[in-house]
């Protein structure tokens, strides 16, 4: 039996077709309120046997702060992916980020040093790693240091990592995979899929920031291939490639048949741009489109290498831009049948 947390993510759901495809029988968690829908898609568009394997499908409802539920979905497991995690560059859901990603990750590690054999994939992000001011490449070993702007989001990752190191110290069986930016086809409204909703409604605009892309398949195949070589004790970064926001725009513009961004937008125009979106969503009761973090990540320029993992497992990678044109034509289609 294999646990998924987070199983209605996007990481989750893709990582229950292929574990489904390979036979596997899966326990999937879920809180009360989830939306299954989006999975359901996703079982469509890769299952094999789209409404068996569905139907296969133990859901748990669950949660990662509710020990007793946890203790129960987690019997008679022999792997567990942990890809429960709230994604927010909001610094109003402080509380709500902490006590998900840290909280219930050292939740889910205390329960698990109680069992014998169990093997823990830990999806963390490139948020948590170190930072190199010049420039130059980031990797597994680049130093973390807290700077001054970082997100909520970052230090809830690294945090939740430290719980993941913590576990291993004691003996757990753990391996830490470190996705960029992941794409794929998604939720339209939300994640990194909203940036080809974005694109579709015409975005102009574009900054010199710079960072490390990679697609959910190759997230969900990495992670699989770590745990079936049972490499624990290790953490990996999984990226494809490093782009230029401007890159990328271009390429979903281009996928979707829209117009290319071509205004450049200087780092004041930044700072303007999330105090405006601020005051906007303040008024209407809102998420702000745009924050603070949100706003300077997009200046930022970061290089990040996936040579561990490629060198190590000869892991090849997607690359972006044909990524980039199978998630437009998922859109496209999308948009097509409404």
């Amino acid at each position: 039996m294999i646990c998924i947390t987070g199983a209605t993510g996007m990481v989750g759901a893709h990582l229950m077709v292929q574990l489904s495809n390979k036979g596997e029988t899966i326990r999937a968690l879920k809180r009360t309120s989830s939306d299954l829908q989006y999975v359901r898609k996703i079982f469509t568009l890769y299952a094999h046997q789209p409404e068996e394997q569905w139907n296969a499908i133990e859901w748990v409802i669950s949660d990662l702060n509710d020990i007793g539920s946890l203790e129960d979905a987690l019997d008679q497991v022999k792997q567990v992916y942990h890809c429960a995690a709230v994604v927010s560059f909001n610094t109003s859901e402080r509380q709500k980020i902490m006590q998900t990603n840290v909280e219930g990750t050292a939740n889910l590690v205390n329960i698990l040093l109680q069992k014998d054999g169990v093997g823990l994939c830990h999806v963390s992000s490139i948020a948590a790693l170190g930072y190199d001011e010049k420039h130059s490449f980031t990797d597994e070993q680049t130093e973390w240091k807290k700077r001054r702007h970082q997100s909520v989001y970052a230090l809830s990752k690294h945090a939740a990592e430290r719980e993941i190191w913590r576990g291993i110290a004691e003996g757990l069986n753990a391996v830490i995979v470190n996705p960029s930016v992941i794409l794929g086809p998604g939720n339209w409204q939300s994640g990194s899929s909203e940036l080809f909703a974005l694109v579709w409604r015409g975005m102009p605009f574009y900054t010199e920031g710079i960072t490390g892309y990679v697609d959910v398949r190759d997230v969900v195949k990495a992670m699989i291939m770590l745990m079936e070589k049972k490499l624990y004790g290790q953490r990996y970064i999984v990226s494809s490639e490093n782009l230029s926001y401007r890159q990328l725009f271009t390429w979903i513009a281009e996928g979707l048949k829209k117009k290319p961004p071509h205004i450049h937008v200087h780092p004041w125009i930044g700072e303007l741009a999330w105090r405006w979106y601020w005051l906007i969503a303040k008024v209407q009761g809102k998420k702000p489109a745009i924050t603070k973090e949100t706003a300077r990540s997009s200046q930022t320029i970061r290089y990040f290498t996936a040579e561990k993992i490629s060198s190590q497992t000869a892991f090849q990678f997607i690359p972006m831009q044909t990524s980039i044109d199978d998630i437009c034509r998922h859109f496209l289609a999308d948009h097509d049948q409404k």
